[in-house]
């Protein structure tokens, strides 16, 4: 029995071995796709219609200096000077922007009614402040008021604002209409005006949504001139550089900005 047991395992492993290789069946899976990661090289589309972020503009058009460290807006997002101002010539700069030092401005009214320290009608310097150069300015004489008391028409055709600007920027001045500040020109160079920006005088309230570009026109008894808007920003509430003379024949228009008394809102546009 034992012998016969032996022989037939033998048997087996001969038949085993005399199985041809080709007969075995081998599979073998192949890697599954590799995962490279998302391309980089392709800028998403991101559209507003479904509830995201609307597009904006990442190029150089839209890149930003930052502005000095330790300056008032050094840490404000989105403030700085366009780095290619010839390529985005419309650009507007973020709440409490800085250009060139002087800090961006509303109305409510405005308390300055004075030209900057140093610096006088038509443009000479007193004491021992530094002379800047020649500026245009007009003073306010008796002959150049309108019969009602008023000393000019303003006309914001793109807000629908149409007032008669009279001289000063208190409180009795403003509820009438705009206000000229004293101490600014009314014609030639920088004629500075103030508005309400609530109220039922609130000719200036929407003086902030102005884009570059619209325009605005003046009409005094020396004439009309149109002038076109060259910056809108959010200054704060002592600083009056843009209330000295320019060279220029320009118009600034300033307003309170609501609920924040620190800042001011100013908008310069020169004639075209």
């Amino acid at each position: 029995m034992k012998k016969l047991t032996m022989l037939l395992s033998v048997l087996c492993l001969t038949l085993a071995l005399t199985v041809p290789a080709s007969a075995l069946e081998y599979n073998i899976d192949g890697p599954g796709d590799p995962e490279y990661g998302k391309s980089t090289s392709i800028e998403p589309v991101i559209t507003a219609d479904r509830g995201e972020m609307p597009n904006v503009d990442v190029s150089k058009n839209a890149a930003l200096i930052p502005p000095t460290f330790g300056s008032p807006s050094a840490y404000t997002l989105n403030t700085g000077n366009p780095l290619t101002p010839n390529l985005a010539p419309g650009y507007m700069l973020g709440e409490g922007a800085v250009i060139n030092g002087n800090t961006g401005i509303t109305v409510a009214p405005p308390d300055f009614n004075t030209i900057p320290s140093g610096i006088v009608s038509g443009g000479t310097t007193g004491g021992t402040a530094t002379p800047t150069p020649s500026t245009g300015y007009t003073e306010v004489t008796s002959d150049l008021y309108y019969s009602g008391g008023y000393l000019a028409t303003l006309k914001i055709p793109s807000l629908n604002v149409n007032v008669k600007v009279y001289e000063g920027t208190g409180s009795s001045v403003l509820a009438k209409g705009a206000g000229h500040f004293e101490d600014t020109s009314i014609w030639d160079g920088n004629c500075a005006i103030a508005g309400h920006n609530r109220g039922a005088n609130c000719y200036f309230g929407d003086i902030h949504n102005l884009n570059v570009g619209d325009t605005i026109t003046l009409t005094t008894r020396l004439g009309t001139r149109t002038y076109s808007v060259t910056s809108v920003n959010k200054i704060s509430e002592t600083d009056n550089s843009l209330l000295a003379p320019t060279a220029e024949n320009c118009v600034t228009l300033f307003t309170c900005v609501r609920n924040q008394s620190a800042y001011r809102w100013a908008v310069r546009a020169v004639e075209v």
